[in-house]
């Protein structure tokens, strides 16, 4: 089993900053991406920017120049370095880890989300 949870969201005023990170643990092989979405009620989850093991980044157009996605200091986790902030940009933010597990072949793990809210 393969466990994701996410830390760091919170308030901040537009034009702020935060800094989100998640931490994938369990039977793990091999993470091949760990990204970030995020999700506002009545709305599908949307991409927001991974990084690949090979550590090739990509990021959604909106959010380009303003969020940082690099891996973590400790083994399978992943940062994401939040930047000038917008009102649009509150949501609740989830991890995805596409990992091979030790009982399994690749598969996403997502975290439990957590929320940033930007107000105006």
């Amino acid at each position: 089993q393969v466990h994701v949870v996410e830390s760091g969201g919170g308030l901040v005023q537009a034009g702020g900053s935060l800094r989100l990170s998640c931490a994938a643990s369990g039977f793990i092989f091999s993470v091949a991406a760990m990204g970030w979405y995020r999700q506002t009620p009545g709305n599908p989850r949307e991409f927001v920017a991974q990084i690949t093991h090979g550590e090739v980044t990509h990021y959604a157009d909106d959010v380009k120049g303003r969020f940082t996605v690099a891996r973590g200091d400790a083994e399978n986790t992943v940062n994401l370095l939040m930047t000038n902030l917008k009102p649009e940009d509150t949501a609740v933010y989830y991890c995805k880890t596409t990992a091979i597990s030790t009982t399994t072949s690749a598969r996403d793990y997502w975290g439990q989300g957590t929320q940033v809210t930007v107000s105006p």
